[in-house]
């Protein structure tokens, strides 16, 4: 077994706590924790602790918020913890180069996509609504580009045609923390080969935006159940109904043609509701209204009509 490294671990949401979770099961031993400063968050706007600090107190390890890692104080903070490694996840602030410097075998982060494939904070999401047939996971050297460093280490995963962007992510997360435990030996003795990134296959996988979820039913069936998969369960892909919107959460593409106006609803009933698209026909099984709990579309049929009715 290799000598136990001197780690900070720096992230933020549950991504990056179930890599925590996983690194402190290991002989290595995590002198801090570096996470986003506390926010509001809810309907109630109360503070709530990010997953990363939830776990880190409930492991009496010690947290640390600054607002930047700009700051030269932050940067002497981080420096007197005299870390061997940095391991990031999901953080969510910039790491200067000062800061890629300061740990003996530098800053390595947990990435959701498959290097050079999706870079920027939506790989998952980015990935599906592209139909990519595959993911995983990279663990990569990080320098001061966005995720351009060299790969270390990589696990892959199957694409489901069931997925969302909910089962994705966990499953990703799961295999983040698995690829973090694995490599971190080889990394520890210097085995791991790094490879660089083919920069003609990047693409750059762009925050998600809420105005992004609106269905536009002039597109085929297959990228709208796409699109509705990849943003379930954030922000939720959308249309209009009777001046409202209707939340999709699940739909399924159905294997017919269609000559209707995209956005007509064809039939209705327990099996769902069926709308007419630009290529094809999409069957609505899940949606929420306003102010209502995600239902069955059966239920919502047993107070709605949806005969004449064309989606917005």
């Amino acid at each position: 077994m290799s000598e136990p490294l001197k780690i900070v671990f720096a992230g933020t949401p549950a991504f990056a706590a179930t890599a925590l979770e996983a690194l402190l099961t290991t002989h290595h031993r995590v002198v801090a924790v570096y996470t986003q400063p506390d926010r509001p968050a809810g309907r109630g706007r109360k503070v709530q602790l990010s997953p990363v600090k939830e776990m880190a107190l409930a492991k009496g390890i010690e947290v640390r918020q600054p607002q930047t890692l700009k700051d030269e104080n932050a940067q002497h903070e981080l420096a007197g913890l005299n870390a061997d490694l940095m391991v990031v996840v999901a953080y969510g602030l910039l790491l200067p180069q000062a800061v890629l410097d300061i740990p003996r075998l530098g800053c390595i982060n947990i990435h959701a996509s498959l290097l050079p494939r999706w870079r920027g904070a939506a790989p998952i999401q980015r990935a599906l609504l592209a139909g990519d047939k595959e993911s995983g996971v990279t663990i990569m050297q990080m320098e001061a580009g966005l995720d351009t460093g060299p790969m270390l280490y990589t696990l892959r995963s199957p694409i489901r045609d069931d997925d969302t962007g909910g089962t994705l992510h966990d499953r990703l997360a799961l295999l983040g923390a698995q690829a973090l435990v694995t490599c971190l030996p080889d990394l520890a003795g210097g085995r791991l080969q790094a490879e660089i990134q083919d920069e003609h296959l990047a693409n750059y996988a762009g925050k998600l935006e809420k105005q992004e979820g609106l269905i536009d039913w002039s597109r085929p069936a297959a990228e709208i159940d796409r699109k509705v998969r990849a943003f379930n369960p954030w922000p939720v892909a959308q249309c209009r109904y009777d001046d409202r919107i209707m939340r999709i959460w699940q739909a399924q593409p159905l294997n017919e043609g269609c000559a209707a106006k995209p956005g007509e609803v064809l039939r209705s009933g327990k099996p769902g509701i069926d709308v007419a698209t630009g290529d094809g026909v999409l069957r609505i099984s899940q949606l929420q209204m306003p102010g209502k709990r995600a239902m069955s579309a059966a239920d919502f049929l047993n107070a709605h009509s949806m005969d004449g009715v064309v989606l917005g």
